[in-house]
């Protein structure tokens, strides 16, 4: 009896195993496990159905290739055959084709040529004809625009060929705008209120911007013009952007959306005129509370209030470029002047980041560097690009200008 228990238990537990297996299987085809694999990558086109299904990050990168024809793809990091998973990042460099050096030369290609650093302060809520004064200028010197000629201003930079960059790659030689495109550089200095006015917060508390604000503009200009690459360094004193309670998140912001910030002075001190225990606690403060804020991401740059001083030799230039202030050391990569013309390229030996000019942004009907002369003026010697971050191409006959470079270099 105990045998034939024991048997009729055996065949019971095997029928419990066999509907098991028979339950798994079902379960399994109804919801497959599928591995997708990395595939030979061709064209942008495959590598974009790559991101967007896998929610990748891509670095893209660009070489002359005698090879591979253009747009195709030279080489990409996640090789054929490894398994896909989200966020993976994908390195990929693309073929700008073989070099044409007559197409370069034909293209005026020349990546020695000279960038503008627009120099803006305050968008004010005036319309250009109730100022009573040139243009879109809303005082009599033009250092503040009305929201109309800012965005004028814009259209007339991207319709003239012009790409913006930041500041911070300027300054580094990381020259990221299209072939046959020119950089264009733009700064607003004092942190007014008015470069990004805040009106209140959303459902989800984030921050509502004024559309007549400078960043309102710009982020406006950017939706419309995705290729204008459209960015701005902001040089803020003491008060940030002078609303205490939004300080915090339009610093985070700023920083999450492409945008810059550095170091204007704590009161927009005049350097010239003060000690040098002063220009270093100015100059600390400022560093220290956006250190606070947006640690390690924002600019080692100042903005020299009132351009003071005018000269690098003046005593207390060396405490702008390093200061030392309740024991901690701040360095400066770099200080703007406030100028009056396009500065050199990054590449060219005589270019100095200590002590950059700027283009002043305000109208004058065609006189004393105002957009319409700088402009005019650039026509015959800016920076054109050749589209590669990676490479410089220039005249032949400049080649004693080049800066010592890492980059590969094609003259023609």
């Amino acid at each position: 009896m105990n045998k034939k228990r024991k048997a009729n238990k055996k065949i019971y537990l095997l029928i419990i195993l066999m509907f098991g297996i028979i339950a798994f299987i079902i379960g399994f085809n109804k919801k497959t496990i599928k591995i997708d694999y990395m595939t030979k990558l061709n064209t942008i086109e495959d590598v974009n159905i790559i991101k967007n299904k896998y929610k990748m990050k891509v670095n893209t990168t660009y070489e002359y290739s005698e090879k591979v024809e253009k747009d195709k793809i030279i080489s990409q990091s996640i090789k054929e055959g490894e398994v896909l998973t989200e966020g993976l990042k994908l390195d990929i460099v693309v073929s700008l084709g073989k070099i044409n050096k007559d197409k370069l030369a034909g293209d005026n290609i020349n990546e020695l040529g000279k960038v503008p650093i627009m120099m803006y302060h305050g968008i004010r809520k005036k319309t250009s004809n109730s100022t009573g004064t040139i243009g879109g200028n809303v005082d009599k010197d033009g250092y503040n625009r009305t929201p109309d000629a800012f965005r004028e201003d814009l259209e007339f930079y991207y319709e003239k060929g012009y790409q913006m960059i930041r500041l911070e790659d300027y300054i580094n030689g990381k020259i990221d705008v299209d072939y046959g495109k020119s950089p264009i550089v733009l700064t607003f200095d004092d942190g007014n209120e008015d470069n990004i006015k805040v009106t209140g917060l959303d459902d989800n508390g984030n921050i509502i911007i004024d559309e007549n604000s400078a960043v309102g503009i710009l982020e406006a200009f950017k939706k419309k013009h995705p290729d204008s690459k459209a960015t701005a360094t902001f040089f803020v004193n003491g008060g940030i952007f002078n609303q205490k309670e939004y300080n915090e998140k339009i610093l985070h912001f700023l920083i999450d959306n492409g945008y810059d910030v550095g170091n204007h002075t704590q009161t927009h001190l005049d350097i010239k005129k003060s000690t040098g225990d002063k220009v270093q606690k100015e100059i600390a403060y400022v560093y220290d509370e956006l250190e606070k804020i947006i640690p390690g991401k924002y600019v080692n740059i100042v903005a020299l209030p009132f351009g003071s001083p005018y000269s690098k030799s003046h005593e207390n230039f060396k405490y702008v470029l390093e200061s030392n202030y309740n024991g901690k050391t701040y360095k400066t990569e770099a200080a703007l002047r406030v100028g009056w013309e396009p500065e050199l390229s990054p590449f060219d030996k005589a270019f100095d980041v200590t002590f950059l000019k700027r283009c002043r942004a305000y109208d004058n009907n065609g006189k004393e560097f105002d957009i319409e002369m700088v402009f005019k003026n650039l026509e015959e010697n800016k920076y054109i690009s050749d589209g590669n971050i990676d490479t410089i191409v220039i005249k032949e006959s400049d080649i004693s200008k080049l800066t010592s470079t890492d980059k590969d270099v094609i003259t023609y």
